[in-house]
């Protein structure tokens, strides 16, 4: 019966997004109050279990959340991408600009979410494609194909993070297989199908509306250095790593892995990183402490409804298990021998096809997965994590806001959209899973 009422509770979150296009929290916060309700938990444990998961998901996430978002509009408004992006094109010249692209997506990427990486580096599309000829395509795809997987799979972004701590996996060490996952996905879907797919399909030149965005951008003075850009982008990524290797190969009673576990916590790695930017893109790029902390609360409006539904994502996984639904699900994955890498992406794709939405799909899995993976041993939760990031990319089509942000700045029809970039996404996903399992091989 419960699993009746767990099967029935995801019908009703897909029903409710994708026909009745109700806003995803408030869907979520409905069907943790039926799933619980349905599976016989008392009234007051169930307002508790929605309130706990709900608390303890943002306790955690809307740190990260908010501090990421301050850094990326740092990086926005001290021309700190742009350097990236510049620097790169001029390294790997004309002919591999597509390769320079992806590249400037996966490290812009890191610190800012999907939409804002894209509306961020568009311009340079439209510049590189009308200067030189090549096709909007063969430079653009490999730009998303970066941002997607990064969004999907590498942490501090926010889905990666709330999937890291449900699991109870190692931030570090996701972020070191996520790179070692993401960059050969990234590069088939980016470059190489871009490559192939720009041959056989046109699209003309840069969509009319979108002409304003081509700009001189800023002179080589008026931005932060490449060293520093990239450092700076980089470092909570760094100092979580640090305190991965702590954890591997020093003594856990000593001083120094305290600090290293202490610096490289995702509250405090976001935290220096954030406060490092106020100096390298804010202070040494001649803004004053007025015009930084202006830009701190422009960028927060932006996380409001994604730190939402990520809150009813947690609610959601809280109901599941207090109910004794995960606990069932488990037993019913071991006796039937389903892989837990495989059923974690299955599950993803599956709610991601329907909802259109990867972050719904990514906290609704890892909440039915995840007690699997504790009883079950020899897994790697951080092996888990990545294959439930990888099925949320799969197959994006009209019910997602992806889709259509693509669809307008490439300047392309349904069709044309559905045979790049749904196709894109989803090599994305089937090769993420395909290193996913050969990496599974190699690490437990």
């Amino acid at each position: 019966m419960l699993i009746g009422v767990a099967i029935a509770a995801v019908l009703l979150l897909l029903v409710m997004i994708t026909y009745f296009k109700i806003n995803p929290f408030v869907t979520l916060m409905i069907v943790s109050v039926f799933l619980g309700v349905a599976a016989g938990m008392p009234f007051d444990k169930v307002l508790a279990s929605i309130q706990a998961g709900l608390g303890n998901t943002l306790g955690f996430i809307a740190i990260v959340l908010g501090l990421g978002t301050m850094l990326g509009k740092m990086l926005e408004e001290s021309g700190g991408a742009e350097r990236i992006a510049k620097t790169l094109i001029n390294l790997f010249g004309l002919k591999k600009v597509h390769w320079a692209m992806m590249i400037v997506a996966f490290i812009v990427g890191i610190p800012v979410f999907f939409q804002v990486g894209v509306v961020l580096l568009i311009p340079l599309v439209f510049t590189i494609a009308k200067e030189t000829g090549i096709s909007l395509l063969k430079v653009g795809l490999p730009l998303v194909a970066g941002l997607s997987i990064v969004h999907g799979l590498v942490p501090p972004h926010p889905a990666a993070m709330a999937a890291v701590d449900i699991f109870k996996a190692d931030v570090g060490k996701t972020i070191l297989y996520s790179l070692i996952v993401g960059l050969p996905a990234a590069a088939l879907a980016g470059p190489l199908f871009a490559s192939f797919i720009s041959k056989r399909m046109r699209v003309v030149g840069v969509p009319e509306g979108f002409a304003d965005q081509i700009k001189a951008g800023r002179e080589d003075h008026e931005m932060p250095g490449f060293g520093i850009t990239v450092f700076t982008i980089l470092l909570p990524v760094i100092l979580m790593l640090f305190a991965t290797i702590a954890d591997l190969t020093m003594d856990r009673t000593s001083q120094m892995f305290a600090i290293l576990k202490f610096i490289g916590s995702p509250f405090m790695a976001l935290l220096i990183a954030l406060l490092f930017a106020f100096y390298s893109f804010g202070f040494s790029r001649n803004f004053n402490l007025t015009q930084i902390g202006k830009f701190c609360d422009q960028s927060l409006p932006a996380m409001a409804s994604i730190l939402m539904v990520i809150g009813g994502g947690g609610a959601f996984n809280k109901v599941l298990l207090d109910s004794g639904i995960g606990n069932e699900i488990a037993k019913m994955a071991s006796t039937m021998g389903l892989s837990p890498i495989m059923l974690a992406w299955t599950i993803a794709a599956m709610i991601r096809v329907a909802t259109g939405s990867s972050t719904v799909s990514m906290m609704t899995a890892a909440g039915i997965v995840a007690p699997l993976v504790a009883n079950t041993a020899g897994v790697s939760k951080e092996i888990i994590v990545l294959a439930v990031g990888s099925g949320a990319l799969v197959l994006s089509h009209v019910n997602d806001a992806g889709f259509w942000i693509v669809k307008e700045y490439f300047g392309m029809t349904v069709t044309e959209t559905l045979k790049t970039w749904t196709v894109l996404e989803t090599i994305l996903s089937v090769s993420s899973l395909v290193f996913i399992l050969l990496l599974s091989k190699v690490v437990s």
